[in-house]
Order: structure tokens, then C-alpha cells, then sequence
């Protein structure tokens, strides 16, 4: 938006030619981080009296850990606080018209109105479970489908127009039609190896990715600010990725591939970042308020997405490691449980509690100390994934 408007002004008047400097991503995705920051800082004690106000208390299930059953009634759906200002800053900064950035946007806030609902229910139907899964999955797989096939045909065009005719095309073809190589699942540390995906392995994979990024980040926020700093970190990368692909010049250099208009998501992940750490003001231990489904739910579905469109999905799961970590915890303790009951006839354990946050709560960590080693790792892992842009 104002983006547009300083360009109108330049056109206008030679004396606003002082605001080319809008022109420069770094500026604008600069300029979003500490608008998404300062916005959520001011807003912050409004929005958590109002969640407190209307009595969205966070629910604590009856199996939980005993140390947090202190939470209940904490404010939670928080998260609306970091879409808002995610949004807002977004498209303060952005081009307008980037398709990138509205796929982005319209996964984000279409992952948020389902964990609205998820923690509407909890909230307001007394039901700690919220929205059962199979609801939740079916919305999530609409959403991750649609912009899947739409991806899988904007990576290498410009316009809407040519990718609904690809789309068109790819049908009438009986699903038989080959993408570019810079559709295909890159291979980190090596220059030049990729796997092509075709259009079917293209929106398989980038379902699972969407959908699998935004149930991580979902099962990792179980404590005070354990998620919220790594999906900023990991953000902030994704964003010098998306940086670096959109230049022509750099992707080149680096031996990425080129998507035009990938360097846009810069501003998104800068606004993202800023929401994030603006949040974490609040949300950190002891937490004056929780995100909610609403903000996880919202954000690991943009992570997955902008991972997609500049293509480091494998990188994508090195840098959110606790992500992938916490999901998979779950994943084998309740496999492990039900293999067991079924042949044992009693449920075994893996952990003396999934997720692996609590696991580690179990045996005698502190909760802070959970989330800080957390971050620290995340840190690293990050640290290695963005080593990948040089490294190969």
C-alpha cells in the first residue's frame, strides 16, 4: 500500500524522490518488522483485557501436568493479536501485487479461522479437546490442497491467468504433465541436485509440508513462549531465502533457483518476526496470555508455505528440528501405545509424556529451562540451515 502511494508521489512531484527508498525490500521488510513489533507491543494490554474481559480462559486438561494446572484461565487466543498484526504490517509494506504474498496470506488467515474455532469450542463449549480431529484435518487439507495445486503452477509463471490455464491444461492432459527443474525438491548442500516431483508429487509434498508445519508448531506450543521464538527464527531465515531466491543475481551466485517475485515474502517473514517478538513480550514465562490454536495453527501453515514457495522444504524441517522433533514424539508414543495394548493387552509408554516438552518437565527440568534449550537448539539448527546457502 504504501508502497504504491510513495511511487504515485514520485510520479506526481520530482521533490518525492526521496522515496525511491521504497523500492528496496530490505527498507520495506525492515519498516514491517518494527510496525508488526510496535503495533503489538501498543495493543498487547488492550487485547489481553479484552480476552480476560470476555472470559477466554486457557483450559487445562484434566491429564495435563500438574505444575500447569496454575494456567487455567490464562487469556489464550493471543494469536489473533499476531495475525492482526501480521496482516496489517503486511500489507503496509508489500507490492500489492505479489501472488506470492496473498497465497501466504490467505493460508495463514484461512489456518487461523480453524484454530479460532478449535479454541472457540474450548473456550466457550467447556470442551478442552476443542474441534476433533477429523474436522480439523478436513479443513486443514482444503486449504493445504488448493494452495498446493495453485502453487504448483505459479512457481515458474507470473500470471494468474497462465496458471489457470495450466491448470486447465494439466487436466485435459489425464494428470500427465512435467514442471520446470525449479519445481523440483531441492537437495541442500549440493549445487545442482534436485528431485523432479511432477504436478501430482508437487502437491503431495506441499500438502504435507503446510499441513505438517502447522499441527508442529500447534503440538509445540505447550509452554510459556517454547513456540513462538523458534517460529521468529525460523521466519527470519526463511525470509533471507526468500530474499535470496527472488534474485536474479544471488540465486544465480548461490546456485538456487530463481522464483520471480519470491523476494516479497522478505516483508511477510520481517512482519511475522516482529508480530512474534511483540508477542513473546507477553508470553513469557509466567505468561500473561497463550496464542492459542488460533496463532499456532496460523503460523506453522505460513512457515510451511513460504518453505514451499522458495523451495527448501528439506531445509524448512533442519531449521524447525523441535518442530519436527515435538510432532514425531507424539507420533511414536501413541503408535507405540496402541501396538502394545493390542498385543500386550496393556498400553506401554515410550515417554513418560508426549509431547517431548513434557517428557523432559517429567524428568526434572524446569520449565523455563525447557523453553531456553529449546531455543538454543533452534538457534542452531538454523545456524546450519542457512549454512546451506553457501555450503554446497
Amino acid at each position: 500500500m504504501l508502497l504504491s502511494l510513495a511511487q504515485w508521489l514520485q510520479s506526481i512531484d520530482a521533490e518525492f524522490g526521496f522515496m525511491r527508498v521504497f523500492q528496496y525490500q530490505t527498507f520495506r521488510a525492515l519498516m514491517a518488522a518494527l510496525t508488526a513489533l510496535l503495533m503489538g507491543l501498543i495493543a498487547g494490554p488492550f487485547v489481553i483485557r479484552r480476552l480476560a474481559e470476555l472470559k477466554i480462559g486457557q483450559p487445562v486438561r484434566g491429564y495435563g501436568m500438574e505444575s500447569h494446572l496454575s494456567k487455567s484461565g490464562t487469556p489464550t487466543m493471543g494469536g489473533v493479536l499476531i495475525l492482526l498484526c501480521i496482516a496489517i504490517s503486511t500489507l503496509l509494506w508489500v507490492d500489492l501485487s505479489n501472488r506470492f504474498v496473498w497465497i501466504v496470506l490467505l493460508v495463514t488467515l484461512g489456518f487461523g479461522a480453524i484454530g479460532w474455532v478449535d479454541d472457540w469450542r474450548k473456550v466457550v463449549h467447556k470442551d478442552p479437546e476443542g474441534m476433533r480431529s477429523r474436522e480439523k484435518y478436513l479443513w486443514q487439507s482444503v486449504i493445504g490442497l488448493v494452495a498446493a495445486l495453485y502453487l504448483a503452477f505459479s512457481i515458474s509463471e507470473s500470471s494468474n491467468g497462465r496458471v489457470l490455464e495450466l491448470f486447465l491444461a494439466w487436466i485435459q492432459s489425464g494428470f500427465d504433465m512435467t514442471l520446470p527443474s525449479k519445481a523440483g525438491l531441492l537437495v541442500p548442500f549440493f549445487k545442482e541436485i534436485s528431485y523432479p516431483l511432477g504436478v501430482l508429487g508437487f502437491v503431495i509434498l506441499t500438502y504435507l509440508v503446510i499441513v505438517g508445519s502447522s499441527n508442529a508448531v500447534n503440538l509445540t506450543d505447550g509452554l510459556d513462549g517454547l513456540a513462538i521464538m523458534p517460529v521468529v527464527l525460523v521466519g527470519a531465515a526463511l525470509g533471507l531465502f526468500a530474499y535470496v531466491t527472488g534474485s536474479s543475481v544471488f540465486s544465480r551466485y548461490l546456485f538456487l533457483p530463481h522464483i520471480a517475485g519470491a523476494g516479497e515474502l522478505l516483508i511477510f517473514c520481517s512482519a511475522m518476526a516482529g508480530a512474534g517478538l511483540a508477542f513473546l513480550w507477553f508470553n513469557t514465562h509466567p505468561a500473561q496470555v497463550f496464542m492459542g490454536d488460533v496463532g499456532a495453527l496460523a503460523l506453522g501453515g505460513a512457515l510451511g508455505t513460504v518453505a514451499v514457495i522458495v523451495r527448501q522444504e528439506i531445509v524448512l524441517a533442519i531449521m524447525g528440528g523441535i518442530f519436527v522433533v515435538e510432532a514425531l514424539s507424539v507420533m511414536l508414543q501413541v503408535s507405540w501405545f496402541k501396538f502394545t495394548k493390542k498385543r500386550y493387552g496393556q498400553g506401554r509408554r515410550l515417554l513418560k509424556m508426549a509431547p517431548l516438552h513434557h517428557h523432559f518437565e517429567k524428568s526434572g527440568w524446569k520449565e523455563t529451562q525447557v523453553v531456553v534449550r529449546f531455543w538454543i537448539i533452534t538457534i542452531l539448527l538454523c545456524l546450519v540451515g542457512l549454512s546451506t546457502l553457501k555450503l554446497r
